[in-house]
């Protein structure tokens, strides 16, 4: 696991993001997982933008509120698992010297000098060594991961005058992992499609680790907004025809044929950015032995996050990207007793991926030990 701060207790997980604060507690008996706790909090504008946190005083107060109901729902402990915003970390595999464990934890810290576009002293960094296949290779490969202090330092902040007590923050690309990817392994190289209100996390993962990370400017909420804006109708009236639309089902009136049109054209965006960054990726992984350098033909896309719910959206991605697009299962590593979720079954679970991921995570570890 790629962390910041780790302690250990039992804790829940929380997705803080610019729109919502999603909550999930997890326990587990004999194997099988029980759900706690599990709500979402929209968020107001402005209190969080672009992954800063611009109006702590109102998220305390939000988180505060939150916690002080949730106690008398399954929600006792103070000790929290938060996710860490995407656009402002930085990630990038490298390729180090074979050598002792200790030796490299010295020596990763001088390469990445050379890699991470920030001062080394201004940043929070983590390194993971990935699995080679290759025994005979000279070298390793070694994942590292970075977040500016000052981004850290303010979420670290933030939970603790809500009354919490940050025992793990981490980078969100790391919780979709865990709760996406099936044992956190993979043959094949997954792309892995988080499209979120706020934004769309784009993630290649493959062995045993991510092997690339961006974020992607464009949203379900820019569905709504476009529909809204367009047809000349409010944004609640916008989001429940995105909610009830199908793009696979559309039929022959103009106002069906009108709002495809709005749709198509912010996804088609999206399936545009998502070749631009798979042929970037293609293009500068000369020294990774785990993945097909020439083609990704045979691997797969899993779509997650709220905008996944979209009905039809797997098979427009699918003709757009040429790749097979599967909605995913944020429950896969996450075994219930006879099969039973008691919330957050079906499609709604999608949006909650990163608070499982870390949810989960919290758990792993202290079975570990």
């Amino acid at each position: 696991m790629l962390k910041f701060l780790n302690l250990e207790p039992e804790l829940f997980g929380l997705d803080i993001s610019e729109s919502s604060l999603k909550f999930i507690k997890l326990s587990k008996k004999h194997n099988f997982f029980n759900i706690d706790y599990s709500n979402q909090v929209n968020l107001p504008a402005g209190i969080i933008s672009e992954g800063v946190i611009k109006n702590e005083a109102a998220l305390v107060e939000i988180i505060k509120k939150v916690f002080k109901s949730a106690k008398y729902k399954g929600l006792s402990t103070k000790y929290v698992s938060a996710s860490l915003p995407e656009e402002k970390s930085f990630l990038e595999v490298i390729q180090m010297p074979k050598m002792t464990e200790k030796e490299l934890e010295s020596a990763v810290l001088f390469e990445a000098e050379n890699y991470v576009p920030m001062p080394i002293d201004k940043l929070y960094l983590d390194f993971k060594v990935i699995n080679q296949n290759i025994e005979s290779l000279n070298h390793v490969d070694v994942l590292i991961v970075a977040m500016p202090k000052t981004t850290v330092d303010s979420y670290n902040s933030c939970l603790k005058k809500a009354g919490l007590i940050p025992t793990v923050l981490e980078v969100e690309s790391q919780t979709i992992v865990r709760s996406l990817v099936k044992k956190e392994t993979s043959l094949i190289p997954l792309v892995l499609i988080d499209l979120g209100k706020d934004d769309t996390d784009f993630i290649i993962f493959s062995g045993d680790s991510i092997r690339f990370t961006c974020s992607i400017p464009i949203s379900s909420q820019q569905i709504t907004e476009a529909i809204s804006s367009e047809m000349n109708i409010s944004l609640v009236e916008a989001e429940k025809i995105k909610i009830n639309f199908n793009l696979t089902k559309k039929n022959d009136s103009l106002e069906s044929q009108k709002i495809a049109s709005i749709i198509e054209s912010i996804l088609s965006n999206l399936a545009g950015e998502i070749k631009k960054y798979l042929d970037f990726h293609r293009d500068h992984i000369s020294h990774e032995h785990s993945i097909n350098k020439n083609s990704i033909d045979g691997e797969k896309i899993i779509l997650s996050g709220g905008g996944s719910e979209l009905e039809g959206i797997t098979e427009f991605l699918f003709q757009k990207l040429k790749i097979p697009v599967e909605l995913a299962d944020p429950w896969v590593n996450v075994p219930f007793k006879n099969n039973k979720k008691f919330v957050l079954s079906g499609k709604r679970s999608l949006s909650f991926s990163k608070a499982i991921g870390l949810a989960l995570g919290s758990i792993n570890n202290v079975n570990k030990k």
